[in-house]
């Protein structure tokens, strides 16, 4: 009858002790190439496991990499230099680098630091010179200027956010525990050495030091209150729903935190265009570039991107010098930086030091290669840089701060929801809506209990969101902004490869426990009289769920389980 079983008990044999683990997708980054478009091999050909990729050799030109300017120290100038740019590419191709560190299709890192940029630190050391020594030196100003409390995404380049419990804990974010998005070095510029390049299309180029730009008698002082959210904001649920592109740094696992409100200081950008006579012929657009140094594609560049100039006309663009009544900290682009509101945090350059007038966007990879929003049927298989949208404006979003997914909520009919919501483009929220349901019914977040309102900036809100149901339960944040913008309902309605803008609905799954019903409550004073945590939740209970006599009555009352006709 069952003559088989022995056979396929053989075949078992063979089974590699992960084999399991691979076709649950449990650890998907080991799993081989299916290609049935193959005649002989339909599975494809699973790879060899070969050994790790050679580090990187020593090799460097010290004079390559050297402090362009006295008080400058930790940049080095790249765009002025062709021949410097490509003997540093000639450098790059000429060795081995390790690919980057798997973070998606296998567990994500339980270390603070989640993840080192090995690869980042290896290109600055095999250019050498002054960037050989700018990883050890970028992470001594994170722990001077951070706060303890920060989650390090990334050790190098700096990318990291404040946890849960601190984001929203003030409507304005301490400068320690503002989030950091860098993409190369930090450099230490004296305030009293820098100045500003502004050159291109205009009609009178000038260098500005920072004694001109506070010059109240030139430029109009300026002072914002302004939100700067990251587009990978809460990547890390699109890395849950599936996997997209995996450079450590370009898509780094952020959480919820990758958003800060800060008040700037500075003078408004067009203040500044307009001193040097305004543009000329077609200039439309504004490069910015930061002194940090940046790589892409074997390509050593200084950081850039450009703005519309429509956006600088309308006074959304500052040159600021001073956050939340301190000097700008280093690791915030000190003595000055852009600040684009409304726009991704990616356009407001740290450490800037040139401005140049041009007639079209940037060809800088910042701008035209990467933070692109593709449509989901673009991936690895067939992108291109035109395939996606440039990101610019942020759009409404928002998110729950506390409770925490998966948490187990003792609560007597109401839980207590904390979170933040935020729309860009000068938009702001109007309405921030809760559900206990997931989506079904929604409570809005009562108007007193949402921060004031700002044009560039995000409200922080609370509320006692009813719920009588118990178990687990998915709580479910979206908001409303001033022109009726919401956000999609799921994930998968903005998942994209390049895992940018998670802009929709923010869910979470906690255990309700409604201590308003008596059993519930009668349970909770087992617990405590014993000594026993009720966490974990799945954790057997160790004790009788009732007495026998309960149980015999029970049935004594309702009948038995079976009956006979």
């Amino acid at each position: 009858m069952q003559a088989d079983i022995p056979l396929r008990e053989a075949v078992h044999n063979f089974q590699p002790k992960d084999e399991w683990k691979l076709e649950q997708g449990l650890a998907g980054v080991e799993l081989h190439l299916l290609d049935q478009t193959r005649s002989k091999e339909v599975d494809g050909d699973a790879p060899g496991r070969d050994g790790e990729t050679p580090l990187a050799k020593t090799k460097f030109d010290d004079k390559l990499a050297v402090d362009e300017l006295p008080g400058w120290d930790g940049y080095v100038e790249w765009e002025d230099y062709p021949d410097k740019k490509r003997r540093a590419h000639e450098i790059l191709v000429s060795q081995e680098f390790p690919p980057p560190p798997e973070f998606q299709l296998g567990p994500i890192p339980g270390t603070n630091p989640v993840l080192e940029g090995v690869r980042w630190k290896l290109w600055h050391r095999a250019i050498g010179g002054r960037l050989a020594v700018v990883p050890e030196e970028s992470w001594a100003i994170v722990l001077k200027e951070k706060s303890r409390d920060m989650l390090h995404l990334l050790q190098f380049p700096y990318n990291g956010e404040p946890p849960k419990r601190l984001v929203t804990a003030e409507a304005i974010t301490p400068n320690p525990l503002h989030f950091i998005r860098n993409h190369g070095g930090i450099p230490s510029i004296e305030p009293s050495a820098w100045f500003l390049r502004l050159d291109g299309l205009v009609k009178e180029p000038k260098r500005l030091t920072l004694s001109d730009l506070q010059d109240e008698s030139r430029f109009p002082r300026m002072e914002k209150l302004v939100t700067i959210q990251c587009s990978g904001t809460r990547r890390i649920e699109q890395i849950a729903l599936y996997a997209g592109e995996g450079d450590e740094m370009i898509n780094a696992p952020w959480a919820e935190g990758a958003i800060g409100t800060a008040k700037y200081v500075g003078v408004s950008l067009k203040k500044v265009i307009k001193y040097c006579g305004g543009l000329v012929d077609d200039a439309k657009h504004l490069e910015l570039v930061g002194a940090d140094t940046y790589f892409k594609m074997n390509e050593v560049m200084n950081y850039a991107i450009s703005v519309p100039y429509s956006k600088v006309k309308a006074n959304e663009v500052m040159l600021v010098w001073e956050m939340n009544g301190d000097p700008l900290p280093k690791i915030h682009g000190a003595p000055v930086r852009a600040v684009v509101m409304g726009y991704i945090g990616a356009r407001s350059v740290k450490w800037l030091y040139r401005i140049t007038a041009i007639p079209e966007p940037t060809k800088a990879p910042v701008q035209s290669r990467e933070y692109l929003y593709f449509n989901q049927q673009v991936g690895k298989h067939n992108q291109r840089w035109t395939d996606g949208i440039q990101i610019q404006e942020m759009p409404v979003s928002s998110a729950i701060m506390s409770p925490w997914n998966k948490q187990v909520v003792v609560h007597e009919g109401k839980i207590e929801v904390k979170g933040w919501a935020y729309s860009g483009g000068g938009r702001w929220p109007e309405r921030v809506e809760v559900s206990a349901d997931g989506g079904f019914s929604w409570y809005a977040v009562p108007a007193e209990n949402l921060s004031q309102k700002h044009k560039f900036a995000w409200r922080i809100w609370h509320m006692w969101l009813p719920c009588d149901v118990e178990g687990w339960i998915e709580i479910v944040v979206r908001c409303w902004d001033n022109s009726l913008n919401t956000q999609p309902i799921g994930v998968r309605d903005a998942w994209n490869w390049g895992l940018h803008v998670t802009s929709s609905a923010h869910r979470i799954r906690v255990y309700s426990v409604n201590k308003a019903k008596e059993l519930t409550r009668a349970r909770l004073g087992e617990f405590e009289k014993r000594g026993t945590s009720f966490v974990p939740i799945t954790r057997p209970t160790e004790f009788p769920y009732m007495s026998w006599e309960d149980y015999e009555d029970y049935f004594k009352r309702n009948g038995p389980r079976d009956v006979e006709d």
